[in-house]
């Protein structure tokens, strides 16, 4: 007979904002290297209210296209590339990254969302151009594909928006664990 208790695997935070930052876990990118970009947005609900204690993970390839990053994501001395960041959003529901822009071959940020209520965390991309021959991309319909693009700020230099939607118009495009093709 199942437990009338939650065990711990069914039960979801909101755990992410004490239990899982790390010092500088916004910036995959060295400090002050040249090349940094900033990706910032917010999390969004069904009714477009801000989420205020999701967590975000990006992982990305190095600007020279290696997928294998610095080790020691957690415990960096700032000097260094990882291709890994981890990324609390405020109570507004926003979060910033800064990054390196990732290579032609691979023009996107992996993103995995952790939120409160889901019993699974959601996988996404974030592409900074579209490119014709991506087969995810390929497989969506083009108002779904501009869910995935990151927008450069008007007027900022080197800052990209990208909203996460989790649900309703303007959905961002999820990806499934087991299908990663929509």
């Amino acid at each position: 007979m199942p437990s009338p208790h939650a065990t711990p695997s069914q039960t979801i935070g909101p755990y992410y904002g004490t239990a899982l930052p790390f010092p500088g876990g916004p910036d995959a990118a060295p400090a002050g290297h040249p090349d940094a970009i900033t990706v910032h947005g917010r999390v969004l609900d069904g009714e477009g209210v801000p989420v205020a204690d999701a967590l975000l993970e990006f992982w990305q390839a190095a600007p020279d296209g290696s997928l294998t990053g610095s080790p020691g994501s957690l415990r960096r001395d700032g000097a260094r590339f990882t291709g890994f960041a981890r990324v609390p959003t405020g109570g507004d529901g926003h979060y910033a990254l800064r990054t390196l822009p990732p290579p032609e071959g691979a023009p996107y940020l992996a993103l995995c969302v952790f939120v409160r209520g889901l019993s699974r965390h959601l996988f996404t991309r974030v592409y900074f151009r579209l490119p014709d021959d991506d087969p995810l991309l390929a497989a969506l319909p083009p108002e779904r594909r501009a869910t995935l693009l990151a927008l450069p700020d008007q007027g900022g230099h080197r800052s990209y928006r990208f909203d996460v939607r989790l649900r309703g118009e303007g959905e961002t495009v999820f990806l499934s664990p087991t299908r990663p093709f929509p």
